[in-house]
């Protein structure tokens, strides 16, 4: 596939990225760990605050990070920008606003699925980055669309069985971001194709044990 830019203006961006936005990347690991705390640590609040951590990524993702930087080698990323901001308000409409998402960890397949793809997206990524040989800034760091991609598929197997609709894009970008990366030389991004491929599987057969129905929506 021909793309309008090359690996080395890629590896640019990312680095540009990295350097200008420094330390937010250690923030944004804080935010990650808050949400997979309290998915153990239930609290009145704790669902509308991963609603909104999730939704803050995304946020994050299509406004800072597709349309400031990747626009300027990529055209498309206007496209990628819109798409990111909407999953974004989406997370935040239905689960900050309204309140109809809930997370919480509840012994089973979906469940350890859910952990693995979390643990993929904060922990095995950035390993696996650093043994192939990338390093800071020029690495994909946690608050860039691969990782971060990854992380939400996680932590929405262990939401309600209702929020399907709420894969897709994380979905469809599992795809897109790894026919892309891996064609510029990021292969840890094959762990993102299949989280995309393990998550669309397990929240379509694997339903939830105990959800409080009254407290989900169907999207």
């Amino acid at each position: 596939m021909n793309y309008p830019f090359t690996a080395e203006q890629f590896i640019r961006v990312i680095s540009n990225y990295n350097n200008a936005v420094w330390p937010m990347q250690i923030v944004f690991y804080l935010f990650g760990l808050t949400a997979v705390f309290l998915i153990f640590r239930q609290r009145r609040y704790s669902s509308k605050i991963i609603s909104a951590i999730l939704g803050g990524f995304w946020l994050w993702m299509g406004t800072v990070y597709h349309w400031i930087f990747f626009t300027e080698i990529n055209p498309a990323a206007h496209i990628f920008a819109a798409t990111f901001v909407l999953q974004g308000i989406l997370i935040i409409y239905y689960g900050l606003i309204r309140g109809k998402l809930e997370f919480n960890f509840d012994k089973g397949i979906r469940e350890y699925m859910g952990l693995g793809l979390i643990a993929s997206g904060i922990l095995i990524y950035p390993i696996v980055g650093y043994i192939i040989g990338h390093r800071f800034p020029d690495n994909p760091t946690f608050g860039l669309p691969c990782p971060t991609t990854m992380f939400t598929l996680g932590v929405l197997l262990l939401g309600s069985n209702h929020i399907k609709r709420l894969i897709v894009i994380p979905f469809i970008w599992s795809i897109v971001g790894f026919m892309a990366a891996v064609s510029f030389g990021i292969k840890e991004d094959v762990l993102l194709l299949l989280s995309g491929i393990i998550a669309l599987v397990v929240i379509l057969f694997f339903k939830r044990k105990n959800v409080d129905e009254h407290q989900a929506v169907t999207l």
